[in-house]
C-alpha cells in the first residue's frame, strides 16, 4: 500500500529524530535541538494514527486467519463480528491520517494583523465595524491571545471607521485566516423611525505576520512622515509629533500608526504593518497560478467578497462559502465564534482531501 510506505518513512524519521534528540553530540547545539523538536512535534500525532492504525491491521489479519483456518465455529462467529467493527475503525483512521499527510500552511503558527475597515452604510457601518472589533477582542480573550492596537479612525458617535491591530498567540492565523471578506449587517438602526430593516457593511483583512528576513524593504522606497495624533472630531490630543506615517513608493501602500506616546513605538508598529501588506501581496502573487487553477470555496482571503451576513432580526450568522447558518447571532458577537471557526477548517480540510485524491 501506498500509504503504508509512506507512513513507514516517516515512522523511520521519527525515529532517528528520537534519536539524534538523545544523542549527547547535540546537546550543545540549541538551534539543531529547537529544529528537530518541532519537526517531532509536527510528526508525532502522525506516529500515534500510525500505531494505531498498525494495530487495527494486525487484528484485521488475525481474524481473517480464524476465519480461514475454520477450526472453532464459536470463535469464528467471534471474529467475523469483530472484523465489522475493524474495518469501521480502519476506514476511520485512514482518513485522519490522510488529514494528518496533507501540507501545513507555513503562516498557521504565525501571528496576525487584522484590519477591520466600514464599509456601505454610513454610521451604521462604523458602528458595525466597531461591534466586529469587539467581538474578535472577545474570541482572542477565550483563546488566551494577546491583542494590541495599532492604529484607529473613530467616528465620534460610538462606530470605528478604520481599526487595525495586532493578534498574537498560538496558531493565531490558523484560527482567523478565513475572516478576510466583506462581512455584512442587517438590522433596524435606531435612527429608523419606520422600523425598517437596513443593510450595512465592513471588510476585513488578516494578515500573517512577515519577519525581517520574508520581506525586503529598501529604506530608500520609504516616505516617512511624522505629525500629531488626533482624537475623535479632529482635535489634538498631544501636543508632541508622534504619530507616523509611512508611504511605500513602488506600490502606495500606506500605513500609519498614533496608537503609541512614542515616536519609535509608531514607527515599529507601523513598519510591522507594512511588513505583513507586503508579504501578503508576495503570498497572492505567488498563489494566482494556483487559485487560477482552482477556485477555493473557504479561503478567498479577498476583501471584496462578500462571506457572512449578520441577521440581527433572525439571531441569525451565515457564512455564504460553506452554505452554514446559526441561530446564536448574540453570543457570537459576544465572541463566540469557536463553533463557526471549526465548521470553516472542517470545510477546508474536506476540499484539500478531495484536491489531493484529483492530484
Amino acid at each position: 500500500m501506498e500509504l503504508i510506505e509512506k507512513l513507514n518513512r516517516i515512522k523511520e524519521r521519527f525515529d532517528k529524530i528520537n534519536q539524534q534528540l538523545s544523542d549527547p553530540t547535540f546537546m550543545n547545539d540549541r538551534d539543531k535541538i529547537v529544529s528537530l523538536s518541532k519537526e517531532r512535534s509536527d510528526l508525532i500525532n502522525i506516529i500515534i494514527a500510525f500505531d494505531k492504525f498498525s494495530l487495527v491491521l494486525k487484528n484485521i489479519e488475525d481474524d481473517n486467519q480464524i476465519i480461514y483456518d475454520g477450526l472453532d465455529k464459536e470463535l469464528i462467529d467471534f471474529a467475523k463480528s469483530e472484523l465489522v467493527e475493524l474495518q469501521n475503525e480502519k476506514y476511520k483512521l485512514e482518513e485522519e491520517i490522510k488529514y494528518l499527510l496533507l501540507p501545513k500552511d507555513p503562516n498557521d503558527n504565525k501571528d496576525i494583523i487584522m484590519e477591520i475597515r466600514a464599509g456601505t452604510g454610513g454610521e451604521e457601518a462604523a458602528l458595525f465595524a466597531g461591534e466586529l472589533f469587539r467581538m474578535y477582542s472577545r474570541y482572542a480573550e477565550t483563546k488566551g491571545w494577546k491583542v494590541e492596537l495599532i492604529d484607529i479612525n473613530d467616528t465620534g458617535l460610538g462606530g470605528i471607521k478604520e481599526v487595525v491591530f495586532s493578534v498574537s498567540g498560538a496558531n493565531v492565523f490558523s484560527e482567523l485566516k478565513f475572516e478576510s471578506g466583506v462581512h455584512r449587517v442587517q438590522r433596524v438602526p435606531s435612527t429608523e423611525a419606520n422600523g425598517r430593516v437596513h443593510t450595512s457593511a465592513a471588510s476585513i483583512a488578516v494578515l500573517p505576520e512577515a519577519e525581517d528576513v520574508q520581506v525586503d524593504i529598501n529604506p530608500n522606497d520609504l516616505r516617512i512622515d511624522i505629525f500629531r495624533s488626533g482624537g475623535a472630531g479632529g482635535q489634538n490630543v498631544n501636543k508632541v509629533e508622534t504619530a507616523v506615517r509611512i508611504i511605500h513608493i513602488p506600490t502606495g501602500i500606506v500605513v500609519q500608526c498614533q496608537d503609541e506616546r512614542s515616536q519609535l513605538k509608531n514607527r515599529q508598529k507601523a513598519m510591522k504593518v507594512l511588513r505583513a501588506r507586503l508579504y501578503d501581496a508576495k503570498l497572492k502573487e505567488q498563489n494566482a497560478e494556483i487559485s487560477a487553477q482552482r477556485k477555493s470555496m473557504v479561503r478567498s482571503g479577498d476583501r471584496s467578497d462578500k462571506i457572512r451576513t449578520y441577521n440581527y432580526p433572525q439571531n441569525r450568522v451565515t457564512d455564504h462559502r460553506i452554505g452554514l447558518t446559526l441561530y446564536n447571532l448574540s453570543n457570537i458577537m459576544e465572541g463566540d465564534l469557536h463553533e463557526l471557526i471549526e465548521q470553516l477548517k472542517i470545510a477546508d480540510n474536506a476540499e484539500k482531501l478531495q484536491a489531493a485524491s484529483v492530484d
